[in-house]
């Protein structure tokens, strides 16, 4: 049976309901059920499967892409086991974030150590297994895609992406700057994850769009490398609100890419009432429009999209969220897979 994009989404396992199987797929979803290091609201563990449930009520017209339900997206299984291993974990770090914020020393609490270092242990494995994963695919021309989980789960696929390709640049679409050495005592925090993938030299650039919650720390590293690029939500609201169009300043954003691309979108770079159930929700920030048009923009440049992540969609008591982060992935299979 055919795929049909004018009829009722049917339930069938795979992403949007796609008939596709895994080795014919153009477009390969990796979901990845962790948010054991997430530091204030938790849930976007449970993103992959909030987000695969809400896809197939979408439709696939799209102006911007010919047929467009041709697309061939195949969603990987979600792992239960690495989801109960995470729900598990993630327990133990509440108590563990609760003994921080009540002036705890870990030096001094041999418990929370431990949990500490258990959640890294799973974390390097966690990332080793997503490379090997990715390694395999790029090889198979795929392009990958990761659905988190917190912001901390794609640094694999970015491991295997520093492996074939001598130089490309990171998107982040993101309220936060994610440059944080470590955070809470977790080096790969979801705080972390863009400072981890600069320790790869063939990451040239890093263009952060949105950020609006840094610390100083983190514009100390801004701007001490001279390969970050970032266009702060204050500085895009102010050239907004004296009469820039969205359309410039997403030339500017543009211009400051490379030809080789991975987009990773944090569904916080969103206003927030998009994404109510985020973990670290803040104001401000971009219309879904908005970021659909800059994505466009960006292959429409010419430039190439080697691989991409959505991650910290947390479903909550509607599915809000979910089916705003079932649309964002939906535009970032499009622009992978985008032929001029």
């Amino acid at each position: 049976m055919s795929f049909n994009p004018n009829e009722i989404g049917v339930n069938n396992g795979n992403i949007f309901g796609f008939q596709t199987t895994e080795n014919e797929a153009e477009v390969l979803l990796i979901p990845v059920p962790w948010d054991a290091t997430a530091s204030y609201g938790k849930g976007s563990s449970a993103g992959p499967k909030a987000v695969l449930d809400a896809s197939i009520q979408l439709d696939f017209f799209h102006p911007e892409v010919q047929n467009a339900w041709d697309t061939k997206v195949f969603m990987t299984p979600i792992s239960e086991d690495w989801k109960n291993i995470n729900d598990t974990l993630a327990e133990r770090t509440n108590k563990y974030l609760h003994f921080l914020e009540n002036g705890g020393d870990l030096k001094e609490n041999k418990e929370h150590q431990e949990t500490v270092v258990e959640i890294a242990v799973a974390q390097n494995y966690l990332r080793d297994n997503l490379k090997k994963r990715s390694a395999k695919a790029i090889k198979n021309d795929q392009k990958i895609g990761v659905v988190g989980g917190e912001h901390s789960v794609s640094l694999g696929l970015l491991d295997a992406l520093a492996d074939k390709h001598a130089s490309f640049g990171i998107l982040q679409m993101d309220a936060h700057a994610d440059l944080r050495k470590s955070y809470e005592g977790f080096a790969q925090s979801h705080a972390s994850i863009m400072y981890n993938a600069l320790q790869h030299k063939s990451i040239a650039s890093l263009v952060q769009v949105g950020v609006r919650d840094i610390s100083q720390s983190e514009m100390d590293f801004i701007n001490a490398d001279n390969r970050i690029t970032s266009f702060f939500d204050w500085d895009l609201k102010s050239r907004q609100f004296e009469g820039a169009l969205w359309s410039d300043q997403c030339k500017d954003i543009v211009s400051s890419l490379p030809q080789k691309v991975y987009i990773s979108f944090d569904i916080d770079c969103l206003k927030p009432h998009l994404c109510p159930n985020t973990g670290t929700p803040v104001p401000g920030g971009l219309e879904f429009e908005e970021a659909i048009y800059l994505l466009f923009e960006v292959v429409k440049s010419g430039r190439e999209i080697i691989g991409f992540d959505l991650c910290e969609v947390a479903p909550g008591n509607t599915n809000l969220d979910a089916i705003i982060g079932a649309r964002i992935l939906w535009n970032l299979c499009l622009i992978s897979n985008y032929k001029q």
